[in-house]
């Protein structure tokens, strides 16, 4: 029986029909190539092409945004223009954008945009710029530059108030400092409510933030030292105290017999004796102005009837002839125990303190000697620091 597979059929199964032998011509020819898939309904949808759009924007502007933010990094944190070192002022209310653009003006940094949003991003939350003046170092980056002014370490600037100024002498101070700012008030504040001390601030600051930081530091001074004062002290009041503490501090400049000076005026007026001194005298020839250096102390100025003058008064002045420092007030609050009643100079700066007439004549020849020796002493010129102030050969008034 024949085979009933013609030849050139494919083996049952292959699912394929009879090979259909072909021309060499028609070999040659490409076969057609299937044409692709129609697309879907679904697939031409602008909704879709719209989302296609949508995406590829949004992978380009995080693109942009990635280099746009490694650009900003990279040039707030590149060396600035700045050639040399430079100060650089905040005035408090200043905000960011002004700061910047005036960083910029001064040739401190490039770009001013770059420098607020760059800013804006490091400072943490409740972090600002600080009023003040700064030092910029030369070259100082963009960061470099928030750095210094968010740490508010500006250039601090001082003035220096010694102890015995008057409130005059030191509101004149005040009134010269080239770097304070603003008009001091009109109404001068009360003789020796100003703290004597060395007052540091920064550019911008106002005379009068001056002046109340000065009357705050006093007030509280006084209060604390009053408290521990000597129990046994004559002195009732703490506006006398105050006026006891200046005299002792015009008669000394030596801080170690401030307590001693004191103790003379303490016994004096436990004794009822007048207190002689001379930087009363001159508060009460010449006010808060000061004597002029030129002018030396007459016998005469003895006589001179002032509210000040404890050669003529008994007791304490009215006011305060200076604002004492802690030393004089110290030494008032808690005055040595002796029984000392003069004190005369003994030409080393310093004092020699007797507790009788006798001794204390003594003591005033021997300087009147020193002073002849120097030839600085003629005529009728009193010597300052000489409790008595008269003729030291005549008991002073009071005794």
């Amino acid at each position: 029986m024949s085979n009933t597979n013609n030849i050139g059929d494919h083996p049952p199964g292959s699912g394929r029909g009879p090979i259909i032998p072909k021309s060499p011509n028609e070999a040659l020819k490409p076969e057609r190539v299937p044409e692709p898939p129609r697309r879907s309904k679904k697939a031409r949808s602008q909704i879709v092409i719209f989302l296609n759009f949508v995406m590829t924007m949004i992978v380009a502007i995080c693109l942009i945004g990635v280099a746009g933010f490694y650009y900003m990094i990279r040039s707030y944190q590149a060396p600035g223009p700045l050639e040399t070192n430079t100060h650089f002022l905040v005035r408090a209310g200043n905000g960011l954008t002004e700061i910047s653009a005036n960083l910029e003006r001064n040739g401190i940094i490039t770009d001013a945009r770059l420098f607020r949003y760059a800013t804006a991003t490091y400072l943490r939350k409740g972090e600002t710029l600080k009023a003040g003046e700064y030092d910029i170092k030369a070259r100082a980056s963009m960061k470099d530059v928030m750095e210094t002014l968010e740490s508010g370490k500006s250039i601090l600037y001082s003035v220096v108030l010694p102890e015995g100024l008057t409130v005059r002498q030191m509101m004149l101070r005040l009134a010269e400092d080239p770097v304070l700012e603003g008009d001091l008030p009109a109404e001068q504040p009360s003789e020796g409510s100003l703290r004597p001390d060395t007052y540091k601030f920064s550019r911008g600051t106002k005379r009068s933030e001056i002046l109340s930081q000065m009357r705050a530091a006093q007030l509280k001074m006084i209060d604390q030292i009053w408290e521990k004062r000597d129990p046994d002290l004559p002195i009732k009041t703490k506006e006398d105290f105050l006026v006891l503490a200046s005299i002792v501090e015009k008669e000394t400049g030596k801080e170690d017999e401030r307590a001693h000076v004191a103790s003379v005026f303490i016994n004096r007026i436990q004794k009822g004796m007048r207190l002689q001194s001379d930087p009363t005298i001159v508060y009460g020839l010449f006010g808060g102005e000061g004597k002029p250096s030129d002018r030396p102390i007459y016998k005469s100025d003895l006589a001179k009837q002032t509210p000040y003058n404890t050669y003529q008064i008994k007791g304490l002045p009215p006011t305060p002839i200076a604002n004492p420092g802690r030393a004089a007030l110290e030494a008032v609050a808690n005055p040595w125990r002796t029984g000392d009643l003069y004190f005369v100079a003994d030409g080393t700066g310093g004092h020699v303190f007797a507790a009788t007439l006798e001794e204390h004549n003594a003591n005033v020849r021997r300087w009147r000697r020193v002073e002849s020796e120097r030839a600085a002493g003629a005529g009728n010129e009193v010597v300052d620091g000489q409790p008595d102030g008269e003729d030291a050969e005549k008991p002073p008034k009071g005794n």
